[in-house]
């Protein structure tokens, strides 16, 4: 990562120092509480931003902050970080090895209205336990542990490897289960790993040809998102239209796919074309004819 970057280079420390902390706590294991029905949060999350908010301070004391575990200071300010300290907490306390911390920067000129988005300007994602670190800043594209990536060339979703997420509470109401039936019957398979932040690093560093999830927040996204542009894919929401960090939902591809899912999920919100789950003989016969001569 080119060192003259103002605001990802001192981001990337603050975010490598909070996922020595992540791992720590991993190693020893902690007591998760509930913050609601069904979402976890651990003494791990706090510390966490407790940690990243104080270096932020110091690192940049004319910013705002805006943390998914209750930071909110400064947020009329020019500069507002969006920060995850712990996206991936279910997995973190079950100790499944697939959790990051996240941060967004986002730029808000003078006179912009309290309703619109600024200009997202860095994103820092640190994946502790594969000391994997993502970095972009806008217009100077995005990296991985000092090295430039990009978005996959695959064309075609039937060649695509896709990542989704499901919500912790209200299930039971979410249409993503249709979703993810019509993209795993189109696609190499739909991943669900438990983590946007890094489904979103993973798209941007071709790890995936796209993912999609609904109503996530912005600290689960900012950093993502630029991610993702900065390596040559797009973020929209499902009809194509511009993202927004409010946005109840969001796509990101690697750009060549935009189109065939946006269509896809049109038809899908309409019931048209979907496919019924092929019986194990249909599979097998299917299957067959795809291997013949």
């Amino acid at each position: 990562m080119p060192q003259e970057l103002p605001f990802a280079a001192p981001a990337s420390e603050i975010a490598l120092e909070a996922g020595a902390l992540l791992r720590e706590y991993f190693r020893r294991g902690v007591a998760t509480e509930y913050k609601g029905d069904v979402d976890l949060v651990t003494e791990a999350d706090r510390a966490s931003e407790k940690q990243i908010v104080e270096r932020l301070h110091a690192a940049f004391p004319t910013h705002g902050i805006y943390g998914e575990e209750g930071t909110r200071e400064g947020l009329d300010r020019e500069y507002r970080w969006y920060i995850d300290p712990l996206d991936g907490t279910t997995n973190f306390a079950h100790s499944f090895p697939v959790f990051c911390v996240s941060m967004g920067l986002e730029h808000r000129p003078a006179g912009l209205a309290a309703d619109q988005d600024g200009e997202l300007v860095a994103g820092v994602i640190y994946d502790p336990m594969r000391d994997e670190l993502f970095t972009a800043e806008k217009g100077r594209g995005a990296w991985r542990n000092g090295q430039p990536i990009h978005v996959s060339p695959v064309k075609t979703l039937s060649e695509a490897l896709l990542a989704t997420g499901f919500p912790s509470r209200k299930r039971h109401s979410s249409p993503n289960i249709h979703f993810y039936q019509e993209c795993t019957l189109r696609s190499h398979g739909v991943r669900r790993a438990g983590s946007a932040a890094l489904d979103l690093a993973y798209t941007a560093c071709g790890r995936l040809e796209g993912f999609w999830e609904f109503n996530l927040n912005p600290w689960d996204t900012a950093a993502g998102v630029l991610l993702v542009t900065e390596a040559g894919g797009t973020v929209t929401r499902f009809d194509g239209s511009p993202f927004l960090l409010d946005s109840e939902e969001i796509l990101a591809t690697n750009g060549a796919l935009r189109d065939e899912i946006v269509g896809l999920f049109s038809d899908m919100f309409a019931g048209r074309n979907l496919l019924p789950i092929p019986t194990p003989a249909e599979y097998a016969a299917a299957r067959a004819q795809q291997t013949q001569p």
